[in-house]
């Protein structure tokens, strides 16, 4: 922390001269968790949230603010940095590579700068490099009370109430279940009312405890001097909302009310609601102007508020990679009007089987009903294998279920935002097309970006063209496969084994698969043997899937074998031993996503209908 201070003070030197003639503003987050704008200050009429609608009524309400990931360890790895987690290689779900060399955690600056930082209480930074430093406390009962006198704070208070967990449970209802709107896309029934009115609850109760952190503040007489932020962590929490990219996975809601001595720093006058896109990379970068610190240039968003505020953007964006125990690979750009998404893995349908998800009752018969064949088109789409693109009207559609990609008035609008997708991967080295087992055996002790930004090992731009080409402009070229397949980078012939998924196989790229089966990169054999495995049965295919489930390996390779096995919907019986065995895993303390995945096949899968 020393050298940290000593490294900082050059920078924030003149900021301390300015802060002498004026006293620094505190900062106050109250955070709540997995959900949507569905407040009454957002015109949600079975909202019970008088809190913060009076905080909106005298702060400034965005109405397009978005998290960069649905889910929450990538969305916090890019407030707490201002970068995007995809470039930084942590855009997996509870995955922990350093950060880069030079990015710091935010409060650290301003610790630096004289704060006292104080955060209550999550941590799911999504990275290893230690977090101490960037806290003076972190825990359940850290306060900004606990400062020196006078010394000004920046201080977060994490709200578990509206969690999805409140939802694995049943509890006794105040909101009436007959008066909850059904998105279109879940069955009308008894479980969806009940978790829909279950979770309004949790919203009120909530919006108390806000109410109380507030008055909190009024008693101690720092209100007027208090900078107070209030949003959600990611969407949600219903069936289709966090983890996916849909707009009720990534929309979140955000009000900020500023002091009148403070007003100078306001973007906004009080009172007013905004559609300006702000996005979580955002809120380093505005945090620091806010206090008087220059924003540092390892932060990708921009500044909202304060002196360093700069204009709005034309985008915001949008990653999902693994979910827990799901692989996947998606892209997704908002103007605000309408929700591009691109699905790079389009063979795999969003609704692959969660087992943290599956725990809510609407979740399960949702699943249920579409084994029995008892949804509409609209309701089984979920479960069903993906279009590479999604166009959807946020104003007319804000479901997100009639897809316009195919709309020919609608091409100028799918080309504008298929470009600024493009744009942003390539401008960020977005490490997401490395399969995450690579990308960390690549990286060893290093932060995964320094893979993601060496074109000598990870040629993006070749990889986006060679994925488009299967993908966009089908049916894929077999010869260009059999080119990848051939190509003296692994993570070229990988995604050509990829191609193979949704390409027409000809007896020449079967040939060229058949090789890749003893390739020296284990991710390339189980691609490889997995688009063998569409095509048929192949017992040296099955014999790569059962090395790549030996326990010693990775649990990221495992994991990655296990999502196959799955994806195909049959293994032979030779391979249930190997399953069930235990071995390397993933996640944290009780988060085994290989022990999920492998409990899955063995003792679930033919009951919940889910790929």
């Amino acid at each position: 922390m020393k050298s940290l201070r000593l490294v900082l003070s050059v920078g924030v030197s003149a900021c301390l001269v300015a802060a002498k003639e004026q006293k620094r503003p505190n900062i106050l987050w109250l955070v709540s968790e997995d959900n949507n704008p569905i407040l009454g200050c957002y015109g949600e009429p079975l909202a019970r949230t008088p809190n913060l609608d009076r905080l909106a009524q005298g702060g400034i309400l965005y109405r397009k603010a978005y998290t960069v990931a649905p889910v929450c360890a990538p969305s916090r790895a890019a407030i707490i940095t201002g970068a995007y987690p995809s470039a930084l290689g942590s855009q997996h779900m509870r995955s922990y590579g350093p950060l880069p060399e030079g990015l710091r955690f935010f409060p650290e600056y301003l610790r630096a700068a004289g704060y006292y930082c104080s955060n209550n209480a999550k941590t799911d930074y999504n990275t290893s490099t230690d977090f101490s430093s960037a806290w003076d406390e972190s825990s359940a009962t850290a306060h900004y009370r606990n400062r020196a006198p006078g010394q000004p704070f920046f201080a977060v208070f994490n709200l578990m109430t509206t969690h999805e967990s409140t939802l694995h449970q049943r509890r006794p209802l105040l909101t009436d279940p007959a008066k909850v709107v059904v998105p279109a896309y879940l069955p009308d029934n008894v479980e969806t009312r009940a978790d829909l009115a279950q979770y309004h609850d949790a919203i009120a109760q909530m919006d108390e405890q806000i109410g109380e952190k507030l008055r909190e503040l009024a008693a101690a007489g720092l209100a007027e001097d208090t900078i107070v932020f209030y949003y959600g962590d990611n969407g949600g929490v219903s069936p289709r909302s966090k983890r996916f990219l849909y707009e009720n996975g990534v929309h979140v809601p955000l009000i900020i009310q500023i002091p009148v001595k403070y007003q100078h720093l306001a973007p906004h006058p009080a009172g007013t609601q905004t559609d300006e896109l702000v996005s979580f990379v955002d809120f380093a970068p505005t945090v620091m102007s806010l206090v008087g610190l220059p924003v540092q240039p390892g932060m990708q968003g921009r500044a909202f508020a304060g002196p360093a505020i700069s204009p709005a953007p034309n985008y915001a964006y949008q990653l999902r990679d693994r979910m827990d125990e799901r692989y996947d690979l998606s892209r997704a750009v908002t103007d605000g009007h309408y929700r591009y998404i691109r699905n790079y893995l389009p063979h795999l349908p969003a609704g692959q089987h969660v087992s943290y998800l599956w725990r809510q009752a609407s979740m399960a018969k949702w699943a249920e009903l579409f084994r029995a064949g008892k949804l509409n088109e609209v309701q089984s789409t979920f479960f069903r294998e993906r279009p590479a693109e999604e166009l959807f009207d946020l104003a007319a559609d804000p479901d997100n279920v009639r897809n316009l990609a195919g709309d020919s008035a609608y091409r100028p609008t799918l080309e504008r935002l298929r470009a600024a997708n493009r744009e942003h991967l390539l401008k960020i080295r977005d490490a997401g097309f490395m399969p995450e087992v690579m990308l960390m055996a690549l990286a060893g002790d290093r932060s995964r970006r320094v893979v993601a930004q060496d074109q000598s090992v990870y040629p993006l731009e070749r990889l986006l063209a060679l994925i488009d080409r299967g993908q966009l402009t089908p049916p894929a070229d077999p010869e260009s496969l059999r080119a990848a397949l051939a190509d003296p980078l692994a993570v070229v012939r990988y995604w050509g084994a990829m191609g193979a998924l949704w390409a027409p196989v000809d007896p020449p790229l079967l040939a060229e698969l058949e090789g890749r089966l003893v390739d020296p990169e284990p991710m390339v054999r189980l691609a490889a043997a997995q688009a063998l495995l569409r095509q048929g049965d192949s017992a040296p295919a099955w014999k790569i899937i059962a090395d790549c489930l030996a326990p010693d390996n990775p649990g990221e390779l495992r994991l990655a074998a296990l999502n196959v096995i799955t994806h195909l919907g049959r293994w032979p019986a030779s391979l249930v031993a190997i399953i069930a065995a235990p071995g390397n895993g993933m996640g944290r303390a009780g988060e085994n996503y290989v022990a999920r995945a492998a409990e899955y096949l063995l003792n679930g899968a033919a009951k919940t209908g889910a790929p």
